[in-house]
């Protein structure tokens, strides 16, 4: 471990005049933002009139974070540094959108918020402005690839950002309110998968302001020495920069900054020199400083500076009270506006010169574009690793297993931009094969008992840890950075990143819809297993498909729920998943051995569709159905196959048309996609006037949800999860939910006019089997030889 980096040179006067200069621009421009919808340099008396009807935004962390960022820019300049900056604290977009201007980038990419008086002014009018822009990072905002509502996920995504970065320091600001979260507590623990030779590296600044919206933090009532020690406990050595002066901040924050930077040079370059991935003691500050520091002391007696009223917005009244327009403007003032904007309102010449130029700015670094730094993986063929099928329904495999030799070959072929996430569950999800190219990445402690099957390596590039968050916020950083990779994670427990998803997806459709800047990422691909219907060792708490309704929830321009229900199916979605840009994929396939059914070209031509009749699997030849069995699942295909089979036994003159789905969304109407299906698809497939009987994977509600303005809606019958289930064997699981293949079979007699009668006595003997099957799994704790092992008879 290199030796503690010591920098005692202290910013000269003059430069230190500048920074602190620039440093008010910053705040004069964060503070505009907030305020002015006229007079944007004050070059009059401040009126009511100039000030904005409604004032929206958060002003308490923005001098700290602009603290960080000014300073970053002359350690940029000074190293020939490449620097990501992330914003944590919640909506301080205010500190980043004003540097944003000062660097030039902001003008560049919005022409009309040119770098003068004019269009400082539509930069100040469109913030937390209707038309405008949010009051956090939103994907408008160049340089930043975390939006400032995703209060935890800060350190997770700087990490995914550092991941097979070797040259990219992220700084991340971290908010003393997120600091409370529960992600944010787990994604400290990135450092132990940080590899110094391969990675980058993460500086974490923790932002000490002391309040959240109206309560203090806990991180900031705390004792020096407890703080000190949580940070070390987490294994990294911190760094106080502590104070209020800007004077003397100043100077604390340049030579602890820097401090840092020739730590992490000095650690990166042993690790590289000397082959030595031995986890570091890698660098953090703890930056302590006013809520809303050089803002307004005191307002109508009470403290605002160094308070929790300094979070959104000091003074709300300057609109309609004297007394409150004259603290803004004495504010505002207080910043010396005249001395920092030329004649035109562009930053004067010498305070530019402390900007870093072109990609070296924060704000223009191609990290926070991913997509221009986007390589397209090198994708093996994905036929090579087909299942055999010489006839449906005859063979058993693991649909996971299978997926996973092909994802070993992508892995082989794609070293520095693919990696798999998995929170302990890669063996679990029959994943292994993954470990034969790179096994699990480690760079803590490690013990003899390790070599025997641990699969540990500090080059490993599997990621597991068991914090689903910090997964999740790993895996965002590095697809929002322009790599590929594929998370998987248990059906129930995916639920844990429902907000992060949902954060995410939003970030990708507003910057694929709106923003023509933002080139196209990597989608997000997420294998969901060890599924509801196959959770009878765990039971009941594992048990929730519940997922897929969140994802639906979203814009259809920017998810995708796939259902395979074979290995084959499950190759060729995962191929075109991995090939996709700017979406979230969600796979759904379970782990355990499933009947296969098509071919690998069958495979293919059905998912390229979505939705297809499985001709082998019907009995209606072409003609008019007497019903429809449709399915969407693994399970459900199934239990659905062998229901079809009960019933041409019983009812050889029963014409049956067969219907799998593989892409849910192909059920809604207008899906834009090549091959999506029109409303007379819809009609052809599943009649306008029969009864179909859909066996579905998840709850039957979203069935409904995605068909309601579909013709013959009111002839559709899902069967799905209906929260009932325990420690149950698999049959016994899908009877007690009613999509077993008795029960369907049922469904059909009821429901299908002539067969109410003739179909009672195969009625009675249907219900026998549901009773015995669930007798036979209480008594011998399995399900029947006949069912374990039933095969198409065909």
């Amino acid at each position: 471990m290199p030796a503690t980096i010591e920098v005692s040179a202290p910013l000269a006067p003059e430069e230190l005049r500048k920074i602190h200069a620039y440093w008010c621009a910053c705040n004069y421009l964060s503070v505009g933002m907030i305020y002015l919808r006229a007079n944007p340099l004050l070059r009059e008396p401040l009126k009511p009139e100039h000030i904005k009807n409604r004032l929206l935004g958060h002003w308490g962390s923005d001098p700290g974070q602009s603290l960080i960022w000014v300073h970053l820019n002359r350690l940029i300049q000074k190293y020939d540094l490449n620097v990501l900056y992330v914003s944590g604290p919640g909506h301080g977009a205010p500190a980043t959108l004003a540097n944003c201007y000062l660097e030039g980038h902001y003008s560049e990419i919005y022409p009309d918020k040119s770098r003068d008086e004019a269009g400082l002014l539509k930069f100040f009018q469109q913030f937390s402005f209707p038309g405008g822009i949010g009051s956090h990072c939103t994907p408008e905002t160049p340089g930043s690839i975390h939006e400032g509502g995703e209060l935890g996920y800060s350190i997770s995504h700087a990490y995914g950002a550092a991941f097979d970065n070797p040259d990219l320091i992220v700084a991340v600001a971290v908010g003393d309110g997120e600091s409370e979260t529960g992600p944010l507590a787990t994604a400290w623990h990135s450092n132990k998968f940080l590899n110094p030779i391969r990675d980058g590296a993460v500086l974490p600044i923790l932002h000490l302001n002391g309040y959240k919206i109206d309560n203090p933090t806990i991180l900031a009532r705390i004792s020096h020495e407890e703080l000190e020690g949580l940070m070390i406990g987490y294994g990294y050595r911190p760094y106080f920069v502590e104070g209020d002066d800007p004077a003397v901040m100043h100077q604390k924050m340049a030579s602890t900054l820097e401090k840092c930077i020739l730590e992490i040079r000095a650690i990166q370059q042993h690790a590289r020199s000397a082959g030595d991935a031995t986890r570091p003691r890698w660098p953090m500050i703890v930056l302590r400083s006013p809520k809303g520091w050089t803002g307004p002391k005191e307002v109508n007696g009470h403290k605002v500076e160094g308070s929790w009223r300094a979070h959104q917005v000091p003074v709300l009244d300057a609109a309609t009270n004297k007394k409150s327009l004259a603290i803004v403007e004495d504010w505002m003032r207080s910043y010396k506006p005249e001395e920092l904007f030329d004649a035109n309102g562009t930053l004067i010449p010498e305070l530019q010169e402390l900007a870093p130029s072109g990609t070296r700015r924060i704000s223009a670094n191609p990290h926070a574009n991913g997509g221009l730094l986007r390589k397209e993986l090198q994708l093996p063929d994905f036929r090579d690793y087909a299942v055999e099928v010489k006839s449906p329904g005859k063979t058993y495999a693991l649909p996971t297993d299978v997926l996973a030799h092909f994802l070993a070959e992508v892995m082989r072929r794609n070293m520095t931009s693919f990696r798999v996430f998995g929170p302990d569950e890669t063996t679990s999800n029959k994943l292994q094969a993954i470990y034969k190219v790179s096994k699990k990445t480690w760079v803590a402690e490690y013990k003899p008992e390790d070599a025997d099957g641990g699969e540990l390596d500090a080059n490993g590039r599997v990621m597991e840890m068991l914090s689903e968050h910090t997964l999740e916020g790993w895996f965002e950083g590095y697809v929002l950075t322009g790599r590929h990779g594929l998370l998987s994670t248990y059906e129930g427990f995916v639920h844990v990143i429902d907000s992060m998803f949902n954060q995410h997806a939003k970030w990708i459709e507003k910057a694929k819809k709106e923003i023509a800047w933002r080139a196209p990422i990597p989608s997000l691909n997420m294998l969901i297993t060890s599924v509801v219907w196959r959770q009878d060792h765990n039971g009941f708490t594992h048990q929730d498909p519940g997922f897929l309704d969140v994802v639906t929830n979203k814009s259809k321009e920017v998810v995708r729920i796939y259902l395979p229900p074979d290995a084959n199916c499950l190759l060729s979605v995962a191929d075109h998943c991995l090939r996709s840009r700017d979406y979230v994929n969600v796979i759904v396939a379970d782990k355990q051995e499933h009947l296969q059914y098509l071919t690998m070209d069958e495979a293919i031509t059905h998912c390229t569709k979505g939705v297809g009749i499985w001709d082998w699997a019907s009995t209606d030849d072409g003609d008019d159905p007497d019903v429809v069995m449709a399915c969407a699942g693994d399970i459900a295909t199934m239990e659905s196959v062998a229901a079809v089979a009960i019933l041409k036994q019983h009812f050889p003159d029963l014409k049956i048309r067969f219907v799998n789905v593989v892409d849910l969304f192909r059920l809604m109407p207008e899906i834009e996609h090549p091959h999506g299906l029109s409303d007379r698809d819809f009609d052809s497939l599943f009649t306008t006037n029969k009864p179909v009987i859909f066996n579905f994977h998840s709850y039957a509600s979203l069935v409904h949800k995605l068909t309601y303005r579909r013709a013959n809606h009111e002839n559709i019958h899902v069967r799905g999860y209906k929260e009932k289930g325990n420690i149950n064997t698999p049959l016994e699981l899908a009877i007690i939910n009613q999509i077993d293949r008795f029960d369907l079979a049922i469904d059909v007699i009821d429901r299908v006019p002539r067969l109410r009668s003739i179909g009672a006595h195969v009625k009675e003997w249907l219900k026998g089997e549901i009773i015995e099957s669930v007798r036979y799994a209480h008594a011998e704790g399995i399900d029947k030889a006949e069912i374990r092992n039933w095969k198409w008879p065909g």
